[in-house]
């Protein structure tokens, strides 16, 4: 993996997620390559040779939110903050001791068990939290739609050393993909281990984006029988599909007593 440089894109930019104002991309590109992820509809590099990172990341970050008063930024948002580059270039493990040294926290949100590593930094931020992100039960399935991903199994046993810690632990199951992904299932797996599990679908803008020219290709080869679904499913939140699996997963919530967000 070549890893290039950027040097003049923010690092600190506005986060559309709830609960948070900012999110910090520690990486431009993600080297887990998902091939649902939206942020491959606006690459600037081929995330399967190259990625870059940012000059001066310390002294940069530091700048930008010192105006700032003491939040939780998030992380996470377009590439993985532990991809595989991380064990090397260390890039977020650097914005975690900024923010720890600020008086900031962080929520990150990963697919590796690299996470661990830094349970020392989320110890000394009282407000930090970490995820990991699932969308399928099966390893075979999994490695058609991000083959260069962790496995689950490793992301599990992460929440799983995360919670020992302390740490508040969340999972995202995202995107739940139609008739392949098993919402039930993986809330199981995933429950002893996490404060809170968030539940996303599978949301397509255009059929002429990169993510849904992915799906589609890999549809056609292992799932023919449903790729005329798919059109009609993932372009639509109004959708039978998902509202039959929100009310489905509303009533497991209130059986078990669950946690679950539902944003289907």
């Amino acid at each position: 993996m070549k890893v290039g440089k950027c040097f003049h894109r923010k690092i600190l930019n506005p986060c559309s997620l709830e609960a948070h104002n900012y999110q910090v991309d520690p990486y431009i590109g993600c080297e887990h390559l998902c091939h649902y992820c939206y942020a491959l509809n606006k690459v600037e590099t081929d995330w399967g040779k190259e990625i870059l990172i940012h000059e001066n990341f310390v002294k940069r970050l530091t700048e930008e939110i010192s105006s700032l008063n003491s939040e939780d930024i998030y992380m996470g948002m377009n590439s993985d903050p532990y991809q595989a580059s991380e064990r090397t270039f260390k890039q977020t493990r650097k914005a975690l001791e900024v923010f720890a040294q600020s008086g900031f926290s962080a929520s990150v949100l990963t697919k590796s068990g690299l996470v661990t590593r830094d349970i020392d930094l989320f110890e000394k931020m009282p407000e930090s939290s970490v995820g990991v992100s699932l969308a399928f039960q099966e390893e075979q399935t999994r490695q058609l739609f991000e083959k260069n991903a962790p496995s689950n199994e490793e992301r599990i046993d992460a929440l799983r050393r995360l919670k020992s810690a302390g740490i508040p632990t969340y999972t995202l199951i995202c995107p739940v993909m139609p008739f392949i992904t098993d919402v039930e299932s993986l809330i199981e797996l995933v429950a002893p281990y996490s404060n809170k599990v968030w539940i996303y679908r599978l949301e397509m803008k255009s059929t002429e984006d990169q993510n849904w020219q992915n799906i589609e290709s890999i549809l056609n080869q292992n799932f023919q029988e449903l790729t005329e679904k798919y059109r009609k499913i993932a372009f639509s939140g109004d959708h039978p599909y998902w509202r039959q699996l929100r009310q489905k997963l509303e009533e497991l919530q209130s059986k078990k007593y669950l946690n679950l967000q539902i944003r289907l």
